[in-house]
């Protein structure tokens, strides 16, 4: 299995908000910035140690991500330039939600959790980095065992258990940061099996 879970919610799901946004004036652009600033407001709840709130308002607001390509198709607004910016905003809302975990941690003396936020972030843009240089040397990769949807999950609700417990919060960022980390090694693998070895190596 490829993927735990799968790459867009279901049209039935999806198809009747699409319509509404779209009706409302709703640009997918919108989605993307309101994603991301729901993202923020979640980072900076994380900071100040209110993690429950946090992990609701971290999953709202990335579940607009569900939407944003389903609204560009849907109203033929789909462009080159706004799935990079989906991109790009999606990386950035990621590391601000793990920013402000890092501060909170960072104020309590918290250094296991600084270093396993550190590895996750790496891990978690290796992971889409991979996926973007293989596909300019025209290598399709989509598969990977955490991709953003599992990562979001599991840090929306490894925030949520801290609320009751940091405990369950260190552990779900030890989660995070291994298995960020295999993913990008089973990408990079997967990216070599297909290719082969080359002799021209570019850094």
């Amino acid at each position: 299995m490829s993927r735990l879970l799968p790459r867009s919610a279901p049209r039935w799901l999806t198809d009747p908000i699409v319509g509404v946004l779209a009706r409302g004036g709703v640009t997918p652009n919108m989605l993307t910035l309101a994603g991301v600033l729901g993202n923020a407001g979640a980072a900076a709840l994380a900071a100040r140690g209110d993690f429950l709130p946090a992990g609701i308002v971290m999953l709202a607001a990335s579940s607009l991500d569900m939407l944003d390509g389903a609204l560009a198709r849907a109203t033929g607004k789909a462009t080159r330039f706004g799935s990079v910016f989906d991109a790009v905003m999606d990386r950035l809302s990621e590391a601000a939600v793990l920013f402000g975990l890092l501060f909170y941690f960072s104020d309590r003396g918290g250094r296991e959790e600084e270093m396993l936020i550190f590895a996750a972030l790496v891990a978690s843009f290796l992971v889409s980095y991979t996926r973007a240089r293989a596909e300019i040397v025209d290598v399709p990769l989509r598969e990977g065992l955490f991709g953003r949807a599992e990562r979001v999950l599991l840090l929306g609700a490894a925030l949520i258990i801290g609320e009751v417990t940091v405990t369950g919060l260190t552990v779900g960022l030890w989660v995070l940061a291994v298995a960020a980390g295999v993913t990008a090694i089973q990408r990079l693998a997967l990216v070599w099996l297909r290719v082969g070895r080359s002799g021209d190596e570019d850094g």
